[in-house]
């Protein structure tokens, strides 16, 4: 990536940028100092480690999660279905009490062919409204994110775990989820992604079916589903709007998915 974009994406998500600055010459008679071949922009130092966080050895991949197998027959409820039936399945569902107060429903964005899916809780009330999960300030901001790491949002899949929005956007009730989880297990069965990034709390929690607390579930490779898709968790744009303190978190939530991806 050009290295004024990735510099221009990074100040979007308030992480400072530095350089590495030249050695100086050592003097006479002690020896040159060895030197990299060209400077390397570089995260402005790493982020502190969460209390309770075990050490990571660099770049290690290791499996600390696998969701628990679900009841064959939600699995399967939509299995067969193509891209085009399984639009008009959700289009058309009436399976939980959502169904009468949405205004339609969010079925999901982005490249069919994509290796990336990042999978949100449910539509707000603008995603509601348009028909197209993560837009408005929370949806630019993942862009954003997406795009430190080299990804264009048309180079991804993004959908929610629900596909229609909670009245309030309260969080989504144990039936909803129940009932809607079966529409992204198809689409992940057409995606067939290498990896699946979970943002927010509420979107980890229904997808590994775990009550663990977002901090718990972060830099660790999960498993998703019947394929094993490997999972990454890290927090919701909406919250780091909020709490744009946790945003070097989410770099390196970001940069972990990509190498856990990368070994895919």
């Amino acid at each position: 990536m050009n290295s004024e974009l990735r510099q221009e994406y990074l100040a979007a998500l308030g992480l400072k940028v530095w350089t590495r600055r030249a050695i100086a010459a050592p003097a006479s008679g002690q020896g040159a100092a060895p030197q990299d071949a060209g400077a390397v922009p570089l995260e402005a130092g790493p982020a502190p480690r969460e209390a309770g966080m075990a050490p990571r050895e660099v770049g290690a991949v290791r499996p600390q999660g696998v969701s628990p197998p679900r009841e064959a027959g939600g699995a399967l409820r939509e299995a067969g279905a193509d891209w085009v039936e399984l639009r008009a399945r959700v289009a058309a569902c009436t399976r939980c009490p959502l169904s009468a107060t949405r205004t339609q429903t969010v079925f999901g964005v982005g490249n069919p062919q994509a290796d990336w899916l990042i999978v949100g809780e449910a539509p707000g009330a603008e995603e509601d409204r348009r028909g197209e999960p993560f837009v408005g300030r929370a949806g630019q901001l993942l862009n954003s994110m997406l795009l430190a790491i080299g990804l264009p949002r048309e180079q991804v899949y993004i959908a929610n775990v629900l596909k229609c929005r909670p009245p309030g956007n309260r969080d989504p009730g144990p039936m909803e989820a129940a009932e809607c989880l079966p529409y992204l297990e198809q689409q992940i069965a057409l995606l067939q992604p290498k990896i699946m990034l979970a943002v927010g709390r509420i979107a980890a929690q229904n997808l590994l079916r775990t009550d663990k607390t977002l901090g718990n579930l972060r830099q660790q490779v999960h498993r998703f589903g019947i394929a094993q898709v490997p999972l990454v968790v890290t927090y919701h744009p909406a919250y780091l709007l909020r709490t744009p303190t946790d945003k070097r978190k989410a770099w390196e939530d970001l940069k972990f998915a990509r190498d856990v991806c990368s070994r895919v």
